[in-house]
């Protein structure tokens, strides 16, 4: 028979991982612990809530996961910072389940990102301008690299969406482009250039700094509209535009000398 170890570290118990995470959502729907603030330490959280370390930490992993805490190696665990983060699972499970075309997707990015770039046009700061910015040179800088870029070009909506202020619709955005990135990792490499974007999304930066509501909503339309138009082409078969290979000229037999 044989018997646990003293030192060895007690398992989580899973009610009172559950406890741990309610009381910490608690805390922060009653402002008791705001955006970018760091939680207590774990052996005080331990104590106040009634239990193991163990539950702690796995109670602030669960919302680490979804989004709400973020853990910092050598700093502490903080509540995050910007948009809250929606589990976009249950969208993936839907698209999975029945099949979202790309011209939904587009649609559904057409309604909330149009909107969102003209709320960006009138509320943005110097924060997240100076983010936007930062995406844009990153997306001139990947131009040969279609994974790297993509990953900017998702980046540059999110912080659009979060310059909007309005937290509900960044969090919307998340998901959606969380699902988009999903399905477009897969064609990325299909595109046939990046420039182009490139420079829509700097024209799209422009307008919302100089807080031209009216332009920053018309170049986003014109965006995902000419997105949805290149991705479509990319999926199309090639064969049809590939001319067959030429035939080799018939060799000359040599001259016998």
């Amino acid at each position: 028979m044989t018997t646990r170890s003293a030192a060895s570290p007690k398992p989580p118990d899973p009610l009172a991982t559950e406890i741990v995470a309610a009381q910490l959502r608690q805390r922060i729907l009653r402002a008791e612990l705001r955006p970018g603030q760091q939680l207590p330490p774990e052996r005080q959280l331990a104590a106040r809530i009634g239990v193991s370390r163990a539950s702690v930490r796995a109670g602030i992993a669960s919302l680490a996961a979804k989004g709400v805490l973020v853990t910092r190696h050598g700093a502490g665990t903080f509540v995050a910072n910007g948009p809250p983060v929606l589990d976009s699972e249950p969208l993936a499970f839907l698209a999975a389940l029945h099949g979202f075309t790309r011209g939904e997707m587009f649609e559904a990015r057409r309604v909330l990102e149009v909107g969102v770039a003209g709320l960006a046009a009138l509320r943005a700061g110097s924060e997240q301008l100076a983010a936007m910015a930062e995406e844009v040179t990153e997306m001139f800088a990947a131009l040969d690299d279609p994974q790297r870029f993509l990953i900017h070009d998702i980046r540059f909506h999110r912080a659009v969406a979060s310059a909007s202020g309005n937290p509900i619709l960044a969090s919307l955005v998340e998901m959606v482009s969380a699902l988009f990135y999903e399905q477009r990792r897969k064609t990325a490499t299909r595109a046939a250039e990046l420039r182009g974007p490139a420079e829509y999304h700097r024209r799209i930066y422009r307008a919302i700094r100089e807080k031209d509501r009216e332009e920053a909503e018309r170049l986003m339309t014109e965006h995902l509209l000419r997105a949805e138009r290149e991705q479509q082409q990319e999926r199309a078969p090639r064969r049809a535009n590939r001319k067959p290979p030429a035939r080799p000229a018939p060799r000359r037999p040599r001259a016998v000398t």
